[in-house]
């Protein structure tokens, strides 16, 4: 039985890891050699693929996406640190409707309000930059939800009544006490934040239009535009890309699950 469940690991690892596999295969070939069937095994061709990405300014497109992934998650645990404690251990008129509220703000799809969070950010001086991107983590309605259910079942009432008792103030509390208790929590929205933040291409495509800004999905999409449609050209920037996520999420692999299934099981 033992054997059976690893070898079915195995395969489900190889299925898994094998579109990578093949990413970094095809970033090594000719773009008309891809259309001459799949690729298997890798050819000589990688550097010019290369020159290809490097030549279009790819390390300042780069450097946009670090900057706006790093910021929307220092924002999104910010915002959702403080909306998860206030409505998980304070008890105050409204709670319940807050709480509703950002449940189903969860639920409204993401294109009901595109057009009227640009309009927003046209009218506050940020249209067609960096900013339009990093805001909307500001107001992030599955970070909030998280926060709460992840506080009330990981903070016990009782150690925060104990620490008011012996004249720890509310910002000493939070800092000294739940922080460190949370951990887990934050590095699991930190890691979901980044990566829909580093994959986010819906919302750069509608909101900026300058070449400067773009990101790293922007700037894949419209590579071969510039030359031609080289698709090989196009693996080997999504093979660097994915390089930064996939190290993240193995470093942040432990805690990410340990957050995940926090407060799955009671007693």
């Amino acid at each position: 039985m033992k054997q059976l469940m690893w070898i079915c690991l195995i395969l489900i690892s190889i299925l898994s890891l094998f579109p990578f596999y093949m990413m970094i295969v095809m970033s090594t070939y000719f773009n008309e050699d891809l259309f001459k069937g799949i690729p298997l095994l890798p050819s000589d061709y990688l550097f010019e693929n290369l020159k290809t990405v490097f030549k279009s300014d790819f390390l300042r497109v780069y450097g946009n996406s670090l900057v706006v992934s790093i910021t929307s998650v220092a924002l999104a645990l910010f915002t959702s640190t403080l909306i998860g404690y206030a409505i998980a251990k304070f008890k105050f008129r409204g709670r319940n409707f807050l709480q509703i509220f950002v449940i189903l703000t969860m639920m409204v799809p993401t294109q009901v309000g595109l057009i009227g969070y640009i309009i927003e950010m046209r009218h506050i001086g940020v249209g067609n930059t960096l900013w339009p991107i990093i805001f909307v983590w500001m107001a992030f309605p599955f970070g909030a939800f998280f926060m709460i259910q992840f506080m009330r079942d990981a903070v016990p009432n009782d150690l925060l009544e104990c620490a008011r008792i012996d004249g720890c103030s509310e910002p000493g509390i939070l800092l000294r006490i739940v922080l460190p208790i949370i951990k887990p929590g934050l590095a699991t929205m930190a890691t979901m934040v980044f990566l829909w933040s580093w994959n986010n291409y819906l919302l750069p495509l509608v909101t900026i239009n300058k070449s400067d800004w773009f990101t790293l999905p922007l700037f894949i999409s419209n590579l071969g535009m510039v030359h031609r449609t080289d698709y090989a050209a196009r693996m080997a920037a999504l093979a660097m890309t994915t390089v930064p996520v996939l190290i993240l999420f193995i470093l942040g692999s432990r805690t990410f699950m340990k957050g995940l299934t926090a407060g799955a099981v009671k007693g």
